[in-house]
């Protein structure tokens, strides 16, 4: 009793060494979004959020504690992440069905977006119990206003694969989307993904790098993929969280089915029919599969 009652004294955070008392929360699961760099980006809302909470679950309870220090909010954080969800999901689902209130953060940035936090969101539905999303920094969109691409319809795509066909194959599957794909990226990995997405989807491509957003070496490099490839394929050491902005493609006119059935003869003379087709993706704009299965028909025509 005394330690409940040592509790909702201590609801609340600070604010330019203001002290703010903290509302409980109804229960529920509140998805609060976090800084993904300067911990001035964090929302009023949030502030009161984690310090009102029953229970703090958080990516790692380090990274989490640097930003309650700052606010001066004494919320005990329970880590929650993909190692440990299988045993810590339930406990927090369990809080839920007690009647507390549960708030869920990651490292940085909106939880759900590449982090393992879905799966939980899920069954708290499930459950029949609130999701609340506390809305605030992302990553992706900071990137998106930043780069000076189009923003009516954009594609959040996540990481690539690691290896370079996988990765080719990936993009070769985005390449005709009518949006601006966005894309997480890791420092060493930033000049391969350059080098493959102005192969795929054309260096003439306007893209732009984002890198360090909201941190003290904030940096934008805008160009084509094929000036940016350029750029990074020196392999300078680069440093900090990445994501790659890549602009729609330009609209193609619809190239003739008489031509495009002579370039796929023309190229699965030389190549495997999986490589012709991918060629035939990468020069005329259409579907990978689509080029692949009207080589096909085309080969059995003519062995018929």
């Amino acid at each position: 009793m005394a330690e409940a009652a040592d509790r909702e004294k201590q609801r609340g955070y600070r604010l330019h060494n203001a002290s703010i008392p903290a509302r409980p929360l109804e229960p529920a699961l509140y998805l609060v979004a976090t800084p993904i760099g300067n911990l001035a980006d964090i929302t009023l809302r949030a502030l009161e959020t984690l310090a009102g909470a029953d229970v703090l679950a958080c990516e790692d309870t380090r990274v989490t504690r640097v930003l309650l220090d700052r606010y001066g909010i004494v919320n005990r954080p329970f880590a929650y992440h993909e190692h440990n969800a299988e045993e810590a999901g339930p406990r927090l689902l369990a809080a839920l069905g007690e009647g507390k209130s549960v708030a869920l953060v990651s490292d940085a940035g909106t939880p759900l977006v590449s982090d393992p936090g879905y799966r939980l969101a899920q069954l708290t539905i499930e459950a029949g119990h609130r999701v609340v999303p506390i809305p605030g920094a992302s990553a992706p969109l900071a990137a998106l206003v930043g780069s000076g691409l189009p923003s009516d319809a954009f594609l959040f795509a996540g990481f690539l694969p690691t290896k370079d066909k996988a990765k080719r194959d990936r993009l070769g599957e985005l390449a005709s989307v009518p949006a601006t794909l966005l894309f997480f990226e890791s420092p060493h990995r930033i000049a391969a993904t350059l080098a493959a997405a102005a192969y795929v989807l054309g260096a003439e491509r306007k893209a732009a790098v984002c890198r360090e957003l909201t941190k003290a070496f904030e940096e934008f490099r805008r160009g084509t993929l094929g000036e940016l490839s350029a750029s990074y394929a020196d392999g300078a050491n680069v440093r900090g969280e990445i994501v790659l902005v890549v602009g729609p493609p330009d609209a193609k006119p619809v190239p003739k089915e008489a031509d495009v059935d002579a370039l796929l003869g023309a190229l699965a003379r030389d190549l495997p029919m999986g490589k012709a087709a991918t060629e035939a993706a990468h020069r005329t704009g259409l579907p990978r599969k689509e080029l692949y299965d009207r080589l096909l028909a085309l080969k059995k025509r003519d062995e018929g």
